[in-house]
């Protein structure tokens, strides 16, 4: 299915997850992960299943003044 994690389109399989698009991307701790601009609690990303045309914002914290 076809997705898009962080504005770039992404193929993951039929049955992804959440955690499937983090693991694709390789993100480094710490994040927050947002679908269709819904956050995402940590706890809930391995059941949090995706459907093709998702919108998956995976967003680290920036620091500074």
């Amino acid at each position: 299915m076809n997705v898009t994690i962080n504005q770039k389109n992404t193929d993951l399989p039929d049955n992804a997850t959440v955690a499937d698009a983090v693991a694709h991307v390789q993100a480094k701790p710490p994040f927050a992960v947002a679908v269709n601009t819904q956050f995402v609690p940590k706890t809930r990303y391995a059941e949090h299943a995706l459907a093709a045309g998702d919108a998956i914002e995976i967003i680290s914290p920036v620091t500074g003044g």
